[in-house]
């Protein structure tokens, strides 16, 4: 065998390797596309129930908006009404009611009157504190304290 001969042999060799290598490269390769393909089919199969029970979960939602936006127009309504009906209330026996009652107190002051030999109370005065007691009043206390 001639030099030549032994290069050819190792060349074919190393061509075999490589060629093997790259055999079992594709054979991975083509594994995981059929991999990828049967994943890619599961997906699909499961996405497609979970976008109908999606649509039906946003159809439903819509038509309970569509019912509190009737509830809430009907709530609108009842408001005004209620309003309206308050303001009538207190036009028509607000004025009169007010009129009867300052004609009462009227009335009860002119019968009541003061009795002559009861004397009329001094009004009760506010004490602030921090500040000083009129010289006027301090006297009367004085007085108060000083009985024969």
């Amino acid at each position: 065998m001639s030099g030549g001969e032994v290069a050819g042999i190792l060349v074919a060799v190393f061509w075999a390797i490589l060629v093997s290598f790259l055999a079992v490269a594709l054979a991975r390769l083509a594994q995981t596309l059929k991999a990828t393909t049967k994943l890619v089919a599961d997906v699909t199969d499961q996405a497609v129930p979970l976008l109908a029970d999606a649509s039906a979960a946003v159809r439903t939602a819509q038509t309970q908006i569509e019912r509190v936006d009737a509830i809430a127009s009907d709530v609108q309504e009842v408001t005004s009404n209620a309003s309206a009906l308050s303001t009538t209330v207190a036009s028509t026996f607000g004025g009169p009611l007010v009129k009867v009652a300052a004609f009462g107190y009227g009335v009860r002051r002119a019968l009541g009157g003061r009795k002559s030999d009861v004397p009329a109370k001094e009004p009760r005065r506010t004490v602030i504190v921090g500040r000083p007691v009129p010289a006027a009043r301090r006297e009367k206390r004085n007085l108060r304290g000083k009985r024969d």
